[in-house]
């Protein structure tokens, strides 16, 4: 019987012509490399590893990477603080409570927090996104069979379901979303080619993706010559695709090729660089592999992290002509500076080769241990004070200029009040004393979520931060002062005999009052409010400020404790006195890293890699 389907593809290829219809799913017909990738142990033991689930990329199909009009979506692969003037400011923080809302992990438990609360449950609210996907692609509509089917058997399949419309390209969608045997794709491009007498650009894309998932580079060099002999030129999912498997073979060398065809009309991804990167380090090509990481950083892309790894892992321990042990080091201990500068937080396994690294550099002797940081800012392996969260005089007053300039007098500014209610702000700040502490009256207020119990919340906390003998500013609106069930005539009162107060025009927004109040003060002063402040930070006009900012919020921030109860001490989240941020003494490093996928972009680690030389 198998000779018999090759007899009839072979007949069917050899007597159609080329013909490229990039208006419709009809593809050149293929040569005859075509015939071994269909049949190449169709029949045979299948001993194929099974492609790994959830890996995928997404990747546009078409005809090429120019003038393109085929646009069908393919599987996706892919404590204690001085005030400088003698005042301890110690706010009462909750000890049961270590992590605050900058640590890593906060923001998914709190959105988990809310979706249980909220009773959303059902999968329709919980992937929405991805289960429009799947239909989309067809995953939703088709199952595949479970083994390889002859042409008449794919012939009966298609009949029985009412002979959908691309068939075909549906039902190599669902082998990949299922991760099938290469034997059953096998079988349907020998059913679609015998059909049609072709095989479309996008059928070959999605079965070029399967061979790749499941590591059956042979079986993607047969594509490589099939489609750059049948088309005029490749789109940038399918050179993503052999880049990825090339560079994992003896032909890794063929994927720089690859790449420079991409340069001349794309800018390949760090996806691009990092596979070919590891292979010449794999392959004892420093040269080339920091040749490709330079132009990666040139192109101002965010190398992956898989990338850095590759370099620390695949080290040559031998001098070699090229790069001498002295000149990896160099680069290597460039990354850490890189990190440490633009504040990227390592995973696991990228920490873990880091200190593999360190450990094996000859002549030396590091040791690296997993550590934390005690809550005064040492570190709990070998005893070194981590550096201050608390910005220098030089680095406070740039960011002042900086937010004063950009936030508090941009434009975006004058959306949310007037230049007269800040004019006035202003000069209200100028009679007073510097604060030690400002609050956000309404943010605060709302942190029992009790309509009731608004001002009697405000109060608790004002009276909390008087106790402790500071000057406190308390930023409200004017409808505050309206006596109403939410807001209680004495107890604004009282909030007022205990802090200065200052209430702006109900449609104005309390930030940039806050942050003017705040830093107008000085460097000792803090703020309490749960807002995170994502949007102002956003308004600074380069990385560099915006990492000084927050190092500045996460030092002067303070977050009231969710429950706010009459009679009891208000509780805030702890501040920490280090910073997150990787450092070194010189014998020492430390390297704050991320064990899990769940940090937002503005928390910070919690664990610590130690690296100590030992003399």
């Amino acid at each position: 019987m198998g000779s018999t389907v090759i007899f009839q593809l072979k007949k069917c290829l050899m007597t159609a012509l080329p013909v490229i219809n990039q208006g419709s799913s009809v593809a050149p017909v293929l040569p005859y490399a075509t015939h071994i990738l269909c049949y190449r142990g169709f029949y045979s033991n299948r001993g194929w590893r099974r492609p790994s689930k959830g890996n995928t990329i997404q990747a546009n199909v078409h005809g090429g990477l120019k003038n393109s009009t085929i646009r069908q979506r393919t599987v996706e692969l892919r404590g204690e603080v001085t005030d400088g003037r003698g005042k301890n400011y110690i706010p009462q923080q909750n000890a049961s409570i270590p992590k605050s809302v900058f640590a890593a992990g906060t923001a998914k438990k709190t959105a988990e927090m809310l979706k249980r609360k909220a009773g959303s449950s059902s999968e329709e609210d919980q992937r929405p996104a991805e289960l429009a996907r799947r239909m989309n692609r067809g995953d939703g509509k088709l199952s595949p069979p479970d083994k390889p089917l002859s042409v008449e058997e794919w012939k009966k399949l298609k009949e029985s379901l009412g002979s959908p419309a691309r068939f075909d390209i549906q039902m190599l969608s669902a082998l990949l979303h299922n991760a099938a045997e290469l034997d059953i794709a096998k079988s349907l491009l020998t059913f679609a080619a015998t059909e049609s007498g072709t095989l479309s650009y996008e059928l070959l894309l999605r079965y070029l993706t399967l061979c790749v998932n499941g590591n059956h580079d042979t079986e993607v060099f047969d594509v490589y010559d099939i489609m750059r002999v049948s088309f005029p030129s490749l789109d940038t999912g399918a050179c993503s695709l052999f880049i990825r498997s090339f560079s994992r073979t003896a032909r890794w060398k063929e994927a720089l090729s690859i790449v420079h065809y991409l340069k001349k009309v794309v800018t390949p991804s760090p996806g691009n660089y990092g596979h070919i990167i590891a292979a010449a380090m794999l392959n004892g090509d420093l040269i080339t592999a920091w040749a490709l990481y330079d132009e990666l950083m040139a192109k101002g892309l965010n190398p992956q992290q898989g990338t850095w790894a590759c370099l620390f892992k695949r080290v040559c321990t031998e001098e070699v002509a090229t790069m001498s042990l002295s000149q990896q080091q160099e680069r290597l201990l460039g990354i850490l500076l890189y990190l440490r500068n633009n504040q990227v937080y390592p995973q696991r396994s990228l920490a873990s080769s880091i200190k593999t690294w360190f450990e094996s550099i000859p002549g030396q002797h590091w040791r690296g241990t997993w550590s934390s940081a005690s809550p005064k800012g040492m570190c709990k392996s070998c005893g070194t004070e981590l550096e201050s969260i608390q910005l220098t005089a030089e680095e406070y007053q740039e960011l002042r200029e900086r937010v004063m300039t950009d936030i508090i007098q941009g434009q975006d500014v004058f959306n949310k009040t007037t230049p007269e209610e800040l004019d006035r702000f202003k000069a209200f700040v100028r009679r007073k004393p510097a604060f030690d502490v400002v609050v956000d009256g309404l943010n605060v207020a709302n942190v029992n979520n009790n309509r009731s119990k608004l001002s009697e919340t405000l109060l608790a906390v004002v009276s909390e931060l008087k106790l402790q003998g500071l000057t406190i500013l308390v930023l409200g609106r004017k409808h505050m002062l309206r006596p109403s069930r939410s807001w209680d005539k004495h107890n604004m009162k009282l909030i007022q005999e205990k802090a200065h107060c200052f209430f702006t025009d109900n449609i104005s927004e309390d930030d940039p009052f806050l942050l003017y109040a705040t830093l107008h003060s000085g460097n000792h002063c803090r703020f309490v409010s749960r807002d995170l402040m994502r949007d102002h930070k956003a308004c600074l006009p380069d990385e560099a400020t915006r990492r000084l900012f927050f190092k500045w919020q996460r030092g002067h921030q303070l977050v009231v404790h969710s429950r706010v109860s009459v009679g009891r001490r208000v509780q805030f989240q702890s501040i920490p006195s280090y910073d997150t941020i990787v450092q070194t003494t010189g014998d020492t490093w430390h390297i704050p890293y991320d064990d899990t996928d769940v940090r937002s972009s503005y928390e910070v680690p919690q664990k610590w890699l130690c690296l100590t030389k030992i003399h």
